[in-house]
């Protein structure tokens, strides 16, 4: 007994004289952020790289055009001649001198208007359906036998039929783009459709989700990488099927300029619009991109 009351005092000795010692209070270093100098060549170094490969690879295939084309016996005029030639059409895109007499910019924007309505149909009918053939194999083995039959007809090949149906330029160019861009919508939403895991349909069914609740919170948001895929191939075909369109319909768009401009010989003015056209295509596609990744949270890819 003796023991045990020893041991307990010096136990609570050994407490007091621990609590007496003040805790030392060790500061940590701050974290210094990176000086603004390294921040900027962080920053131009990125840019570099980014831009200086195709900066390079542009400026070669000018130079070597420019070789080539000089001479007097070349068919296309090399680009110190187009420069000379359309540089009110680089430098002043939005000129306005008359209906027909009108810069590259505004025809642009005739033509991405169309692309917009046409495209949108095709977006929202074309993910409607998708997700239709991707959820009912009835709905599959009735449609997509259809849908692969009647993708592969070229867009070019439905303007006699829309002119004849809706009599207009207008309309028709716009169903062009619609029955052009629609098909990959199908096909890449139903594929995504399919792919969504077994687990979240039973979550839907543990919830007791009816068909809209599915649509909207099981179904578009695990299709939604297939479906964005869809959509920038659809954004492309409906950026080159109104380009053709408007050859044929007439208007004030970017195909009809390049028509009405291979018709007077004006090979620098084509050439100019070519280039818009790429770069026009290209910020499409960047577009539809960005806004994938911003709803998938990074699970598309550019």
């Amino acid at each position: 007994m003796g023991q045990t009351v020893l041991k307990n005092a010096t136990a609570g000795a050994k407490v007091v004289a621990l609590s007496a010692v003040q805790a030392e209070v060790v500061t940590l270093p701050a974290v210094a952020g990176k000086p603004l100098r390294e921040r900027l060549g962080l920053w131009l170094k990125a840019v570099l790289v980014n831009l200086l490969p195709p900066l390079i690879t542009v400026t070669l295939i000018l130079l070597v055009w420019q070789l080539t084309a000089h001479g007097p016996q070349s068919s296309l005029p090399p680009p110190t001649k187009i420069w000379a030639e359309a540089k009110d059409l680089i430098t002043e895109p939005f000129f306005w001198n008359g209906s027909q007499d009108i810069g590259l910019g505004w025809r642009i924007l005739v033509s991405l208007q169309r692309v917009a309505i046409g495209f949108s149909l095709a977006a929202v009918v074309g993910v409607l359906l998708g997700a239709l053939v991707g959820q009912s194999v009835w709905a599959m083995r009735g449609l997509d036998p259809v849908f692969q039959v009647l993708r592969t007809v070229p867009p070019l090949a439905w303007l006699p039929l829309s002119l004849a149906a809706f009599r207009d330029s207008q309309p028709s160019a716009i169903f062009v783009i619609f029955i052009t861009a629609i098909w990959p919508v199908i096909i890449n939403t139903a594929v995504g459709i399919r792919n969504i895991p077994q687990d979240y349909r039973n979550v839907a069914q543990v919830l007791r989700l009816n068909q809209i609740e599915f649509f909207f919170k099981i179904m578009v948001p695990s299709a939604a990488p297939y479906i964005f895929t869809g959509l920038r191939i659809g954004v492309g075909l409906s950026w080159l099927a109104i380009v053709a369109a408007e050859m044929l319909t007439g208007g004030v768009g970017i195909g009809f300029f390049i028509w009405d401009a291979w018709n007077s010989s004006r090979l620098s003015d084509i050439i100019v619009a070519l280039i818009y056209i790429g770069v026009v295509g290209f910020v499409l596609d960047r577009l539809v991109a960005f806004i994938g990744t911003i709803v998938t949270r990074g699970t598309l890819t550019n």
